[in-house]
């Protein structure tokens, strides 16, 4: 009884090793794209036409470029921590040449610069031209905090979530974190997309692995033991 358990138990962490070793190989390949992705030249921004074909397993931190006109009065400040501390992140629409809409993470304002007023500057005007990471919307809000639309605070990039509190229409179903370049005045800062993935699976099948090893020595000793008896 107790061999067959043990036995059982290397068939189970035998299995869940070598899940673990085929989640590795599809995380090593996600890692490999992702960074292919980033480092290739900018395309233009998935046009209206191709919006229900953009998924995060094919587009997301896609190098894109899109021009159009910004609505600076309908801007939504989500919370952010970055490497200047806390704040928010400055998520303007942008009105394109076709009349749809597309969200731009413009970058990151501090706590004491959040109000248009401070940062009045950087507020352009006109057509322009924005580079950045293609990012796939975030519906929801953050771990342990919901987005509270109506109170217009914010915790995630919620594309639908945001489009609807704002008024906005024929809204892209992503939005575009800017690049580094200079915004006047210097803020909003872009450029700060965090591109970072766990990676533990190594270690997971190893622990299974030995788990299995373990298991086959508990049961060739209880196999010889009751040999012996």
């Amino acid at each position: 009884m107790m061999t067959g358990a043990l036995l059982f138990l290397v068939a189970v962490f035998l299995a869940l090793g070598t899940w673990q070793v085929q989640r590795l190989s599809w995380k090593l390949d996600l890692i490999a794209r992702v960074e292919a992705r980033i480092n290739a030249p900018a395309v233009p921004a998935p046009a209206r036409s191709d919006w229900g074909t953009v998924t995060r397993e094919k587009d997301e931190y896609r190098r894109v470029t899109t021009t159009g006109t910004f609505s600076h009065g309908k801007a939504t400040l989500v919370q952010a921590v970055t490497e200047f501390g806390a704040g928010f992140w400055v998520l303007t629409p942008m009105r394109l040449e076709d009349g749809s809409t597309v969200l731009i993470n413009r970058g990151f304002v501090p706590v004491d610069r959040r109000n248009a007023a401070e940062r009045a500057e950087g507020e352009t005007d006109g057509a322009t031209t924005v580079t950045g990471l293609l990012r796939v919307t975030e519906p929801g809000g953050a771990f342990l905090r919901s987005n509270d639309p109506a109170n217009d605070r914010w915790f995630s990039r919620d594309v639908a979530a945001i489009s609807a509190a704002k008024g906005l229409h024929d809204v892209a179903p992503y939005f575009i974190d800017a690049d580094a370049a200079p915004n006047p005045g210097g803020l909003p800062v872009g450029g700060l997309t965090v591109v970072r993935f766990r990676n533990s699976h190594l270690v997971y099948a190893l622990t299974w692995f030995a788990l299995a090893a373990m298991s086959m020595a508990g049961a060739y000793l209880v196999y010889r033991h009751r040999n012996k008896t």
